[in-house]
């Protein structure tokens, strides 16, 4: 817990606001769903308030997750501050405004019926582009800069931001796939063949979570870095393997669960050896251990 409490306290300003939007967001994303189950609405759809809810909980989870891990990247702090500053607006912007065509019960993409849902798309559009952006800047730093002392979790967090990149590539295929077809006079297959790349951008949005959190955690244990190094690429691997099955059956049309056996049985290993790592990383921790300053930007004064 003291090492948690340490994340808040140690945060640089930028750091803590995007906490605070993140828990906001999150906080937006479980009132739409308590609304959804209250009054039994549907779960399927583009109207559907299920989009309020899973942009309030993932955009609260990644906001968060990505100010917590480029904390660790050797960045100047302008720099770093326009980064984060520029990721937290977005993802308030997407979030607020996927919020409001869904109370207006309306489309909030691939919308162009009146003057303000197309403003509506087109700044959806935007704000994806910004958060393509930012993300790039922070894996350039994370190749480039030294970053953290531990050879682990500086793995962890470029493999991360990789993935990430993937998740948002994948979302701007969705989102160019959508608006030819919108554009193009059938709004219907828009939502279809934009949702059928769905499974890749939800499995590959986390990962910048799920790596350097079983890097982070192995931190605590006893364990030689060099055994650290061991399970932090386990979980890199299975990571990897996870996105791209998710992936070859997202741009083939497949079904997660309707693939073949072996692919499901290989997506389930995966999944199991990832979620492994993690669980083993916690295993070894031991109360006693002190978690180092691993910070090194702001180790740095920078």
């Amino acid at each position: 817990m003291n090492a948690l409490t340490r994340i808040w306290h140690d945060g640089r300003r930028a750091e803590r606001i995007a906490y605070a939007v993140g828990a906001a967001l999150f906080l937006s994303g479980t009132v739409h769903a308590i609304v959804l189950i209250a009054t039994g609405g549907s779960w399927l759809g583009p109207l559907s308030m299920r989009k309020a809810v899973t942009f309030g909980l993932s955009f609260g989870l990644t906001l968060a997750s990505v100010a917590w891990a480029t904390s660790f990247l050797t960045l100047r702090r302008r720099l770093r501050n326009a980064l984060l500053g520029a990721f937290t607006a977005a993802s308030v912007v997407e979030v607020a405004l996927v919020s409001t065509q869904v109370w207006r019960g309306v489309p909030s993409h691939f919308n162009f019926e009146t003057p303000f849902d197309n403003a509506v798309s087109m700044t959806l559009a935007a704000g994806g582009g910004v958060i393509i952006l930012t993300v790039i800047g922070f894996t350039a730093a994370a190749l480039v800069e030294p970053g953290p002392d531990a050879p682990s979790l500086r793995l962890a967090l470029r493999a991360g931001l990789v993935v990430l990149l993937i998740a948002l590539a994948t979302g701007a295929v969705m989102i160019g796939r959508g608006v030819v077809a919108a554009r193009g006079g059938d709004p219907q297959l828009a939502y279809t063949t934009a949702g059928a790349l769905k499974p890749l951008h939800a499995v590959a949005m986390h990962a910048i979570l799920v790596l350097p959190a079983v890097a982070w955690l192995l931190q605590f244990t006893r364990w030689p870095e060099a055994h650290r190094m061991r399970v932090v690429l386990l979980a890199v691997v299975s990571d990897a393997v996870l996105t791209a099955v998710i992936g070859v059956e997202s741009f083939t049309g497949i079904s997660p669960l309707a693939a073949p056996l072996p692919v499901i049985a290989l997506s389930v290993l995966a999944t199991a050896v990832l979620a492994g790592s993690g669980i083993y990383a916690l295993s070894g921790i031991e109360p006693a251990v002190r978690f180092p300053r691993v910070s090194v930007g702001k180790a740095r004064g920078r």
